[in-house]
């Protein structure tokens, strides 16, 4: 669970760690299924934080075939916006590089919370 941005350099490990078995060492690359699918959790989770209501729950799930990376807040009043072209900078691009980056995006609500996923292959 998120509650502030400051936060999001845990996510980023946590993830790292989940799909790959060890912590991130200081200027190690990440193969690019990994890299692609931690850019769109934090770009998905900065957007929970900056337009939902806290906190914010990311989990992964991992099946036979594919990554399901899932991002809720609970502000159930507002739906995922595909935002188009803005500058570099100005934000608004979370749901773009998860389409770019994922096999599928998609997005539900439960009763208390919106959710926003995408599923990645494995490696």
């Amino acid at each position: 669970m998120l509650d502030t941005p400051a936060e999001l350099r845990g996510l980023r490990a946590s993830l790292h760690e989940a799909l790959t078995g060890h912590a991130l060492a200081e200027g190690e690359e990440l193969d690019d299924v990994p890299e692609r699918l931690v850019l769109v959790a934090t770009e998905l989770a900065t957007n929970a934080l900056r337009h939902g209501i806290p906190p914010t729950v990311v989990r992964l799930l991992d099946t036979e075939d594919r990554f399901l990376l899932d991002v809720a807040d609970h502000d159930l009043s507002t739906v995922p916006e595909l935002v188009e072209m803005r500058l570099s900078g100005s934000g608004g691009r979370g749901l773009q590089l998860a389409l770019a980056f994922s096999l599928d995006v998609g997005w539900y609500a439960t009763e208390t919370s919106k959710h926003i996923w995408a599923s990645f292959p494995h490696g």
